[in-house]
């Protein structure tokens, strides 16, 4: 009888050393002029980042200068005291955090736990009900965003956090994205662990779980971004200004000074801040994980 002891334990980096294209020698100048491309592509991206943070330690005056002045004259320190002073960025910032938070938690565990059922568990008409759930995706929120509105207000959930978590609690892009990384594993593994009276649950929670690291990883970093960087849906459904995240405060305070272009830059590099720092904490496993979710075994 086979059981959990005599599997052997499966290494998510093989999956990445099985994908070398053969093992054939890239051409020294390919190589070259591949990372030259790669370079300049760094470049271009970065390029408003870099401007936008200097920027940040400019004189109003400074900022919009013909031509460009990359650098300040004077680096003016009291920029990123006067935004505390002048908007509300603690409330702001806390209001997004808890959001993200929360949802990124409920869309990681209810995102694996149904990606469970699709790649491991066998059930009639388990294909058909994928592809139609999987399908939403190709849907744009806008076009079922009024339904949804008078759903939420009909539960009385509008201008409340209750409201984003209830409606992003579930994605079918983590859905497919964990299956597809499910699907690496062995069925060897599963089948052992029933073997031992394992229930679904406990192979889900102390088998799979895991060993997705990497996908779990990635799931959550694009799952807090896209929460962080959300604009429409809290304008829609928070409405209160105890309520404002990020977004929603930076763009009242753009409205009220919009002159003050140094504070505008100071704000926008206060917002992207916290995700820049948990990308590049999570940058390995958010790469492995979206190199291995898509193969097959």
């Amino acid at each position: 009888m086979t059981t959990l002891l005599d599997v052997p334990r499966l290494d998510p980096g093989s999956v990445l050393a099985r994908s070398d294209g053969g093992g054939r020698r890239v051409h020294p100048v390919w190589r070259a002029l591949g990372y030259l491309v790669l370079l300049l592509a760094s470049a271009g991206l970065l390029l408003p980042f870099f401007w936008m943070v200097l920027s940040s330690f400019k004189h109003n005056n400074e900022v919009f200068t013909v031509p460009i002045t990359w650098f300040p004259d004077t680096v003016v320190w009291s920029n990123y005291v006067d935004i505390w002073r002048k908007s509300d960025m603690t409330t702001w910032l806390g209001n997004t955090l808890l959001l993200s938070v929360a949802v990124t938690f409920l869309q990681v565990l209810t995102g694996s736990f149904a990606a469970y059922g699709f790649a491991k568990v066998r059930f009639r008409g388990r294909d058909a009900l994928f592809l139609a759930y999987v399908s939403t995706i190709a849907l744009p929120w806008q076009s079922y965003m009024v339904p949804q509105f008078i759903i939420m207000s009909k539960l009385q959930l509008s201008d409340s956090r209750w409201s984003i978590v209830a409606l992003q609690a579930f994605g079918a892009l983590g859905v497919f994205l964990m299956k597809q990384y499910y699907e690496t594993i062995p069925e060897e593994l599963s089948e052992a662990a029933r073997m031992d009276g394992m229930s679904e649950y406990g192979i889900w929670r102390r088998i799979m779980l895991p060993l997705s690291v990497p996908a779990l990883a990635s799931l959550t970093l694009l799952t807090f971004v896209g929460t962080w960087n959300d604009y429409l849906g809290p304008l829609i459904y928070l409405r209160s200004p105890d309520l404002r995240t990020i977004q929603l405060g930076l763009s009242t305070f753009i409205s009220q000074y919009n002159a003050e272009y140094a504070l505008i830059m100071t704000g926008s590099v206060l917002s992207v801040l916290p995700i820049a720092v948990i990308f590049l904490l999570g940058q390995r496993y958010f790469v492995e994980g979206l190199a291995t979710s898509g193969l097959k075994g």
